[in-house]
């Protein structure tokens, strides 16, 4: 039992470290004009994981995503609790924090839930509501930014859980203006 749960550990590890390394892409924030904050990095995550639970969940038979996907959600929030208390915050503060942020997570998953289905415009205003420009936001930042996330969910619906558990994700995405 402590084998597979070490090795589940180490596998979502593996994966939030190239959630994370995909929500700090050099290019989302110079590029896309995205504000540098610890708040729009938080929910860049959030869109990152919650597109992948979406797709895989829709693929999964069987109880083994549902295990993955909570370790993974426990291991996302107690990598931010770690963060938060790093950067100084207060327990009272971090409280809150978890509280608001744990909320935002699963308002972005129901808002995400059917995205093939959901239209530009809906994605645009969705994507503004999480993700905060630079002053001087202009529609085509939001418009790379809803294509940015139309091919990350076209990349994660050809993944299984066992390829991203095996390979992780390695998604490029180059078309940025």
């Amino acid at each position: 039992m402590f084998k597979f749960f070490k090795k589940n550990k180490i596998q979502v590890d593996i994966v939030y470290n190239k959630i994370v390394f995909l929500s700090r892409n050099k290019s989302l924030y110079t590029k896309l004009n995205l504000d540098d904050t610890f708040h729009n990095r938080i929910n860049l995550i959030f869109l990152h994981t919650c597109l992948l639970f979406i797709t895989l969940k829709n693929k999964s038979k069987n109880n083994s995503f549902k295990e993955w996907s909570q370790t993974m959600f426990d291991f996302i929030f107690k990598s931010i609790d770690i963060n938060m208390r790093e950067l100084g915050f207060s327990d009272t503060t971090i409280n809150k924090n978890m509280k608001s942020l744990t909320k935002d997570f699963y308002n972005i998953l129901l808002g995400l839930e059917n995205y093939q289905n959901k239209t530009n415009v809906y994605k645009n205003s969705f994507f503004s509501k999480y993700i905060y420009f630079k002053k001087g936001i202009k529609n085509a930042d939001i418009t790379q930014l809803t294509l940015y996330f139309n091919n990350y969910y076209t990349f994660c619906c050809d993944l299984s859980l066992d390829s991203v558990l095996k390979e992780g994700l390695i998604f490029k995405y180059n078309n940025f203006i």
